[in-house]
């Protein structure tokens, strides 16, 4: 058993510092670039093979089921949080007792999204004032994608307890193998079987409850001592609570955030669906441009959580400063190519000159601003890492809708409604959250050292 976990999981309570994130963060970014590949797949192959509508639409419903996932996401940070303290404390009857209580949530957190996500499909996308000529096709995609949602969620919580002992190697196998499986059946369901914009949903779903599979496979038949043992499953209340409270403002900050994504997919939507294309086009670019600091946030509340439980606090914070630095260069080169090749990237999703027009237009807007974002992420992850995720909340939702939302309503309102104002919310919210958020991050160092928190 010993040796198993020594060549499956990352102790980073010891070793180089900048070494333990890399080896921790990069099969996590690349796995999340294969996750990415789902939906990015879909729009291409829609984009190209159905139309302007159906990219349009499988764009725009993205801000709708990020808020679900979301959510379910920030369950899943406090429950790496909390595994990942008991993993570097080497509680192995807590760390066993933590992983029954998250998967037992997990599988009755999945039958209720799936539930509410199917009922509510058509009052979403009304909210979003969906034009009529996207509107079947997104309420099709929206509605089969909730119907296999819990695929989705069982496989983010299995790996993130693969993540929470270090191990980002085999959750990135599955991906690689299921993100190849959704390309063959979304060409063979839309191109060969003409199935449309289901045929892509359908290959997902199909996908994603593939790699739920593998990834339950592996936990329960490892021998390591975080094994799920299924005779076993239950919700230990003491553990819930430990759980919910780094886990719950996280995942009310993000829902939160992703409600407020998709206001701005409202005012979006009222330019018609050329400017809906580019701008859907132009957020799934985002999303991989985000990739880094996402992975290298998760990598600083493990690399965080993990020393706090060592009782290794300056080397928390190290750790935590370096992944930043990391991220930041990481993610400016990244960004670098992308406006470079600005064009050329819109184009894999359209080839419409419109599409193409506005999608460009979006991407030289923003992404001289994505560094503020990196900061936002990172800090926020090593934050939660101390098990603190009630400041990042506040200050997030601050940014990213109080701030956000006055700036779109003055804008459009009084000085100029047009797609590049309107988009560059995104940035508006970036800045404010990266002042505060730094500042924030500094005074609780200063508390942490005073010994009053």
């Amino acid at each position: 058993m010993n040796n198993e976990r020594k060549t499956t999981s990352v102790n980073m309570t010891e070793g180089p510092i900048l070494q333990k994130i890399i080896l921790y963060s990069l099969p996590l970014m690349l796995g999340n670039v294969f996750q990415m590949l789902y939906n990015t797949v879909d729009m291409i192959v829609v984009g190209n093979f159905v139309g302007k509508e159906a990219l349009a639409a499988v764009g725009s419903t993205s801000m709708i089921t990020n808020m679900a996932v979301f959510f379910f996401n920030g369950f899943s940070v406090g429950a790496s949080v909390v595994i990942a303290r008991q993993f570097g404390s080497g509680n192995t009857e807590k760390l066993h007792t933590a992983i029954e209580t998250t998967m037992a949530m997990t599988f009755l957190i999945s039958v209720v999204f799936t539930i509410l996500g199917m009922i509510t499909v058509t009052p979403m996308l009304r909210f979003t004032a969906t034009p009529e000529d996207v509107f079947p096709q997104a309420a099709v995609y929206l509605s089969i994608y909730f119907a296999g949602i819990s695929g989705l969620l069982i496989y983010n919580m299995g790996s993130g307890i693969l993540r929470s002992v270090g191990d980002t190697t085999r959750p990135l196998y599955f991906l690689v193998f299921t993100s190849l499986l959704n390309i063959v059946l979304d060409l063979l369901f839309v191109v060969v079987f003409h199935a449309g914009i289901a045929g892509a949903a359908w290959a997902t779903i199909l996908s994603q409850f593939v790699s739920a599979a593998l990834i339950l496979v592996l936990l329960s038949r490892t021998g390591d001592i975080y094994r799920l043992t299924w005779h076993d499953l239950n919700i230990d209340p003491d553990h819930l609570r430990m759980i919910f409270a780094v886990g719950l403002p996280a995942g009310i900050q993000s829902v939160i955030t992703a409600f407020s994504n998709v206001f701005v997919q409202s005012y979006i939507n009222h330019f018609g669906s050329d400017v809906m294309a580019g701008w859907s086009t132009y957020n799934k670019l985002d999303q991989f441009v985000m990739l880094p600091m996402q992975s290298m946030a998760a990598a600083a509340t493990t690399f965080v959580s993990q020393n706090v439980g060592a009782g290794k606090e300056d080397r928390a914070e190290r750790g935590a400063v370096l992944t930043v630095l990391l991220a930041l260069g990481v993610t400016g080169v990244i960004i670098l190519f992308l406006l470079l090749l600005a064009p050329e990237a819109v184009s894999l999703f359209s080839r419409e000159p419109e599409v193409i027009r506005y999608g460009c237009l979006f991407i030289r807007t923003n992404m001289l601003f994505v560094s503020f974002n990196v900061v936002n992420h990172v800090l926020a992850g090593a934050l939660r890492g101390h098990g603190d995720s009630r400041g990042p909340m506040i200050i997030m939702l601050g940014s990213f809708v109080a701030v956000r939302q006055i700036y779109l309503f003055v804008m459009t309102r009084f000085i100029m409604n047009a797609p590049a104002p309107v988009g560059f919310g995104y940035p508006v919210g970036w800045m404010t959250c990266c002042v505060l958020e730094v500042l924030y991050a500094l005074r609780q160092r200063k508390l942490r050292h005073a010994g009053q928190v």
